[in-house]
């Protein structure tokens, strides 16, 4: 096993060096051009040359590519035109709510998705069966924009009950916890009443990102439920009495959920890039907003580093995945 987790960390460094890449020179496509954004609508061609000339961005690409390169070797990851701090420092503050966001839908797409899965399978090709495909399809058509405007006008604007943006109401302090994790901070600090508020703030952003991930679990896990049903270990089951909630529950949802783990561990990543709408039109302070406003101002240095990072995010996910399968099925141990 360490083995396996080595070369699969040897692996991701060319996988990163590829997305470096291949960003790298679609940010270049991108007419838009960063010093005119930086020296501002009233600069003149002097200034906006001069600043061209300070950030390196007249020498050609593969010198531009390899300086880059290089402050990335060292966690460099330049200064953001938009918010005049340093990448690093802006991505560290804002990760943390990014990543509760996401941890928040994938838990109601695995909590919901897994047991709905199992139930359409348990009722193939009953009204229980069809009602969830026809939602799961639904469910996976449904743009997240659109939803997300569709829920706060809902729950926010017509029936009050769930906060319309932001990630706590205005004027409140947040707790200046260890971790950066709102919710979790907030229940290290013994702070009930910012819990609560900040959970009723984070209940529309989740369940809009989630949508997409649940209906894809649903799909798979009653794909793979159904698979099983048909394996001579579960008609032998049967055929003895064995107890059908304990037989379904344990034994044959244990055997299908292989390829379920594997569409969670894509979803988190999938997750993650989705955020970046969800943040906007919520208000949500993560690196999802914070990548929009890099891309409306040309601001390359911060579209590198954010998919730089979530690519990492991406391959560390997927190599615990891989751990998970072990755990599930004992024979995938013998073949890493």
């Amino acid at each position: 096993m360490p083995g396996f987790i080595l070369r699969r960390a040897l692996l991701v460094l060319p996988s990163l060096f590829g997305l470096l890449v291949v960003c790298f020179l679609l940010i270049r496509l991108i007419p838009a051009d960063p010093a005119v954004a930086l020296a501002g609508d009233n600069a003149t061609p002097a200034q906006i040359e001069a600043i061209r000339r300070s950030y390196g961005l007249d020498q050609p690409l593969p010198v531009q590519f390899g300086r880059y390169l290089m402050d990335v070797a060292r966690l460099d990851f330049g200064t953001s035109q938009f918010s005049g701090r340093a990448v690093a420092e802006d991505l560290a503050q804002r990760l943390p709510a990014t990543l509760e966001l996401t941890v928040a839908a994938l838990l109601l797409g695995v909590g919901l998705g897994i047991p709905l899965g199992v139930l359409a399978a348990v009722h193939h090709n009953r009204w229980p069966d069809f009602l969830l495909r026809v939602v799961s399809v639904a469910g996976i058509a449904v743009a997240a924009f659109w939803l997300a405007i569709m829920l706060q006008m809902l729950f926010a604007m017509r029936l009050g009950w769930l906060p319309l943006r932001g990630q706590i109401s205005a004027g409140v302090t947040p707790p200046a916890g260890p971790t950066g994790f709102l919710t979790l901070d907030c229940l290290l600090a013994g702070r009930l009443d910012l819990l609560a508020d900040a959970l009723r703030h984070l209940v529309l952003p989740a369940v809009t990102l989630s949508l997409g991930g649940l209906a894809t679990i649903t799909r798979f896990t009653r794909a793979g439920v159904l698979d099983t049903l048909q394996k001579d270990f579960v008609t032998y089951e049967r055929a003895v009495g064995y107890p059908r909630g304990r037989l379904i529950w344990l034994y044959v949802l244990r055997n299908s959920v292989v390829a379920t783990v594997t569409q969670i561990g894509l979803l988190f990543g999938g997750l993650m890039a989705g955020a970046v709408v969800v943040e906007s039109i919520y208000d949500w302070p993560g690196i999802g907003s914070y990548t929009v406003q890099a891309i409306l101002t040309a601001d390359s240095k911060v579209m590198l580093a954010v998919t730089l990072l979530i690519g990492l995010i991406y391959a560390v996910v997927n190599i615990l995945t891989d751990l998970v399968h072990a755990l599930i099925d004992p024979r995938l141990r013998e073949t890493r």
